[in-house]
């Protein structure tokens, strides 16, 4: 499908949190599309609600006001159960410390979504197997986290978000903990996702040569969204 068409649609949505006896505003009236196919980056400084955006967009978190619709469903109007099963179904997390249970091997950390999803357990195997070949690892498929670097362990769960074979990838700082070369090999592997198999991608990141890898990027300004800047093709 075309990244003209939307898949992400998000109208005069709200967010704020409380503290104490203080109402403190994230997100004031935000509304954009994200195109299917399409891989946007969210910008911008600590505090001003681009973590919070992905969250609500994910189905982590829940709007104050407004609606965001992925695929023509409204996700606002679910139930905590209906939520808990769409995201099962529908996104893939990549998070910033990767999030790998330590006790596992690279193909059970990659296998464990699929024990809340539809797919019959005789097709396991096939798909965790798949997931890691498609991020270069089925040869480290047995080893534990610990035996892996820090880039081969955000593959494993770049890996581990694809197993579903989801509608969204979301990213929330996937290389802010890796060095430079290994960051670049996770967006370079992110770009390829994109690129060739048409996953729509949604990346929070601080840094701005990641950022670049995006088509359209999207600044956020104490909870304000900026216009989007599409990027030059490569």
């Amino acid at each position: 499908m075309s990244a003209n068409v939307p898949l992400v649609e998000i109208r005069n949505v709200k967010k704020s949190y409380q503290r104490g006896d203080y109402i403190i505003p994230v997100l004031q009236d935000i509304t954009f599309d994200i195109g299917d196919g399409q891989f946007v980056a969210l910008m911008g400084p600590s505090g001003s609600g681009k973590s919070t955006l992905l969250n609500l967009i994910a189905g982590i978190d829940r709007v104050d006001s407004g609606t965001i619709r992925v695929g023509k469903t409204d996700i606002t109007e679910f139930s905590e159960t209906e939520l808990a099963k769409w995201r099962a179904e529908h996104v893939g997390f990549i998070f910033q410390f990767y999030n790998l249970i330590p006790v596992l091997t690279a193909y059970e950390n990659v296998k464990l979504p699929l024990h809340v999803t539809k797919l019959p357990r005789k097709f396991w195997h096939e798909h965790a197997e798949m997931a890691l070949r498609m991020v270069g690892l089925s040869h480290r498929m047995d080893h534990y986290p610990h035996q892996l670097s820090g880039g081969e362990q955000q593959r494993v769960a770049i890996a581990r978000a694809l197993v579903t074979d989801p509608t969204l990838l979301v990213a929330d700082e996937p290389t802010g903990d890796l060095d430079r070369k290994s960051a670049e090999e996770i967006l370079q592997l992110m770009e390829h996702l994109n690129s060739k198999s048409g996953l729509t991608i949604i990346m929070v990141t601080h840094d701005p040569r990641a950022a670049e890898r995006a088509q359209v990027i999207r600044h956020l300004e104490k909870g304000v969204l900026s216009h989007a800047v599409p990027q030059d093709p490569v």
